[in-house]
């Protein structure tokens, strides 16, 4: 059995039940859910969404989205099964064991998809399976893991990624050729730095010119959050 915790986000809105050992959700998955405009529809897929934290973020924020999310690790889905459940949110958040290279049938087309990609195949793995898989591109690189996104979405549907900045190239050159009006968020971790995220908001089958968005500041210089964070992190939109 997983030694587990439960933690709270969006300022205890939602209880997420994580491994004490592996991958554990922090601010990337709170973003990535506050990026999603209710507009953009209510039939979402998360995937790879681990332990369901963006799922369930995204699920208290717009109490109209209908989410899907889709996980490989069998064990990371039975929490987030778990989680669905613990936070009430079972009939609006359906978790499906599967490979997102070959997906099983998950009702597409989604009106929106999100996803926190494993960041790259550069380094040594981690010593955790779990989180090797989470973190590393052993099985899926990011460009095959952006078309299998957006195979699932529908025409002029969202794709919201959150991903590393020093990636963003590799992140533009996979969706350059079927999508626009691609928006792009550098996230800073203090003022004056350079950016570690990028959050990249993209409209399949759009023509309309992308836009590089002012920088979103996490942390004041002291390493207390700024304002506009920690509003996001208590549940408001990005």
């Amino acid at each position: 059995m997983i030694e587990t915790t439960d933690d709270k986000l969006l300022d205890g809105r939602v209880i997420l039940r994580q491994p004490v050992k592996g991958y554990r959700a922090a601010v990337d998955p709170v973003l990535l859910a506050a990026a999603v405009k209710p507009a953009y529809g209510h039939r979402v897929l998360d995937a790879g969404c681990g332990t369901g934290a963006a799922a369930l973020c995204l699920a208290a924020r717009l109490p109209h989205a209908v989410i899907t999310g889709l996980e490989i690790q069998g064990a990371y889905a039975r929490l987030a099964r778990e989680n669905a459940v613990l936070n009430h949110m079972q009939d609006r958040v359906r978790i499906v064991e599967g490979d997102l290279a070959a997906p099983p049938d998950l009702g597409a087309p989604f009106d929106v998809a999100i996803t926190n990609p494993p960041f790259g195949a550069d380094g040594t793995p981690p010593a955790d399976a779990g989180l090797a898989t989470a973190h590393m591109e052993s099985h899926l690189a990011l460009g095959p893991w952006i078309k299998a996104c957006l195979a699932l979405i529908r025409s002029n549907g969202r794709l919201v990624v959150i991903h590393r900045a020093d990636r963003v190239s590799a992140l533009l050159a996979a969706l350059a050729p079927g999508c626009g009006d691609i928006h792009v968020l550098p996230v800073l971790p203090k003022p004056g730095e350079p950016a570690r995220r990028v959050i990249v908001d993209a409209g399949k089958g759009r023509r309309t010119p992308d836009t590089l968005l002012a920088g979103f500041v996490l942390h004041r210089d002291d390493g207390r959050f700024t304002a506009a964070a920690d509003a996001v992190l208590r549940g408001g939109p990005l």
